[in-house]
């Protein structure tokens, strides 16, 4: 079998055994890596060369791969990766930022979320799209913007509850957590009490939505990441806390997000010390400080991760996954450098490739180019 590793696609994997394929997404393309007997990885496989690769999905009953692309819509493959067409009749935008996967009512659809902030879907294996266009009749959609030019929110991140497939979370970077009941027919805004209006907060990060994971034990119980930290709620989404740790910095900017399906208590996250505005600011001294920290209890607190991860990262950790067998996980985690790292139970860490193009959200990896 094989797993993905990227910004915006599928990032919590459950298999019958490890897998010894790695599919990165990259600014340059699709990366191949395998895993050889004794234990080293390798590049086997290059594909989609000259497109910056947003998303990977694995659609499980037909074996199709998809991939979105910023500024390049969406790629399919039937034959495990060694060719590739583009499938995007009726996708009537082509920047493509988050794909995910779901069946419901005995049917499997494909989403693809974009910027501007669309949501749009597929049930014939991408080959045709139609849009949810209910995604943006709420009413905070006036409002919504993104800080860097050209200010347009897009929909980075798209997840399901974990008992109820036709339940979609789609989180709007910047500008709301929607939720939609009816597989996309209407939505709800989840912005409420607590939620990224601390007024203490800088008003740019108000709404800045970037993960949500559904606790599969109580579906009540979000999780969200976003420019203004780590917020949880345990009623739905009526009210939201912030939650942190004593090493975090006020503006400390948590991204990829991840946890063991068979005890979600265990909990991973790539933070960067600071948020995208101070590395802008900094220019050829933009320094990101990309760590992993790990949850025992579900959130409550937090420690870093070391076990071969560099002390001080310029980078940031741009895609992490993590993938389930048995009694065992590893985490995946991959970075603005073209650097990808592989945690063996999320704590002995080794670097499996190096010198790839950039693993990173659209953007971030110009912010932190070498000098």
């Amino acid at each position: 079998m094989a797993i993905g590793l990227s910004h915006g696609g599928s990032n919590v994997y459950s298999s019958a055994e490890e897998s010894r394929q790695l599919w990165i997404g990259t600014k340059d393309g699709l990366i191949l890596i395998e895993r050889a007997d004794n234990g080293e990885w390798r590049v086997a496989h290059q594909a989609l060369r000259g497109l910056h690769v947003s998303s990977i999905v694995f659609e499980p009953t037909s074996g199709v791969i998809f991939a979105g692309a910023f500024f390049g819509s969406v790629h399919a493959s039937g034959d495990g990766g060694k060719t590739w067409e583009r499938r995007d009749t009726g996708l009537a935008v082509h920047d493509v930022y988050s794909l995910a996967c779901a069946a419901a009512d005995g049917k499997t659809r494909i989403y693809a979320g974009t910027e501007p902030a669309h949501l749009f879907y597929s049930e014939d294996l991408g080959l045709h799209w139609t849009e949810l266009s209910a995604l943006r009749a709420v009413p905070s959609t006036p409002e919504w913007s993104f800080p860097a030019p050209p200010h347009v929110a897009h929909t980075k991140f798209i997840t399901f509850d974990p008992h109820e497939p036709a339940t979609i979370y789609a989180c709007i970077e910047q500008g709301a957590l929607l939720k939609s009941t009816d597989s996309g027919e209407s939505w709800t805004e989840l912005n409420t009490v607590g939620f990224l209006r601390d007024k203490n907060r800088p008003a740019e990060h108000f709404y800045d939505v970037h993960r949500a994971l559904i606790d599969p034990r109580d579906p009540r119980k979000i999780f969200v990441t976003g420019g203004a930290g780590l917020y949880v709620t345990f009623d739905s989404g009526k009210r939201w806390e912030r939650w942190t740790s004593p090493d975090w910095a006020p503006d400390v900017y948590p991204d990829g997000f991840v946890w063991n399906p068979n005890n979600p208590d265990v909990m991973f996250v790539a933070a960067a010390e600071h948020n995208p505005t101070t590395w802008r600011k900094a220019g050829l001294r933009a320094h990101a400080g990309g760590k992993i920290y790990r949850s025992n209890d579900g959130g409550k607190n937090w420690r870093r991760v070391g076990g071969g991860l560099p002390e001080s990262l310029k980078h940031e950790f741009g895609a992490l996954c993590l993938e389930q067998w048995g009694d065992s996980y590893s985490v995946f985690a991959a970075t603005t450098g073209g650097d990808v790292f592989y945690g063996a139970g999320g704590e002995r860490w080794t670097l499996i490739a190096s010198g790839l193009a950039p693993i990173s959200k659209k953007g971030h990896e110009r912010l932190l180019a070498a000098s």
